[in-house]
């Protein structure tokens, strides 16, 4: 199995913590979409994550395909679906979301992709995905019929991603929600981080380059930032998201 974009994802989190900034193909129409990865690329963003929970436009493969000619970084696969791949992408995250006890997020999802990751070669990253309360109905939360982690129960979070690692994972995300009112704890991530052994993921409710950094101080290897640059419109964000958590000594 490839895990030359995991391998380089590592190399990258050695240094600093590392920002992916993620790109909803039906938001924008494709070339919207190039434009704004080759901003973001510009403005130091370390990944483009491609996906969202719902794909009504038909521009997903296209768009992926047009933004991997026009960007250098790696381009991500972060699937709503896993209907959603594609062997133009670098790699995928394969999610399982340990939070959930709906099958068809635990496993059902996953084996209707593998044949198409086995036909197209895709490098998977399997990544246990653990949804925490954020003060809203998510869209993963209601697509997924999930019930999120309660945001103040550390210990509820740590030992799903300690069951994500034990299982072989080799990330662990902890997510939000896309417009997420309220970011995940910057307890809950040095609780968890304290206590993993591989790479931790956070997205969902980061609008400030701030809360980015504080994120990378408590723990985060990864920060994921989306619906913020949706809202408003304001990609100088992004450099300043960057050079903030890149600032943060590993």
């Amino acid at each position: 199995m490839k895990t030359e974009i995991y391998l380089k994802l590592l190399e990258m989190r050695k240094k600093h913590p590392c920002l992916f900034c993620l790109i909803d193909p039906d938001k924008n129409d494709i070339l919207t979409n190039v434009r704004l990865a080759e901003i973001y690329e510009k403005c130091n963003a370390d990944a483009i994550l491609i996906g969202g929970s719902i794909m009504i436009e038909d521009n997903y493969e296209e768009t992926i395909l047009q933004i991997k000619k026009s960007v250098k970084i790696p381009v991500i696969i972060f699937p709503g679906l896993f209907n959603f791949v594609s062997g133009y992408a670098d790699a995928i995250l394969l999610l399982n979301m340990l939070s959930s006890r709906n099958p068809q997020v635990l496993i059902e999802e996953q084996v209707r992709c593998a044949p198409q990751l086995y036909h197209t070669g895709l490098e998977s990253i399997p990544t246990g995905y653990i949804l925490i309360e954020s003060g809203n109905l998510s869209s993963v939360q209601y697509m997924s019929h999930s019930l999120p982690i309660p945001r103040k129960k550390n210990d509820i979070a740590l030992i799903h991603a300690l069951a994500g690692q034990y299982m072989g994972m080799k990330m662990i995300y902890l997510e939000a929600g896309s417009g997420a009112k309220e970011a995940i704890p910057n307890e809950m991530i040095k609780y968890v981080a304290n206590k993993l052994d591989i790479p931790l993921i956070v997205g969902g409710g980061i609008r400030t380059a701030e809360s980015a950094k504080e994120k990378a101080d408590a723990g985060a290897d990864f920060i994921v930032i989306g619906t913020v640059l949706e809202e408003l419109d304001n990609y100088t964000l992004v450099k300043d998201i960057a050079d903030a958590i890149h600032s943060v000594q590993k």
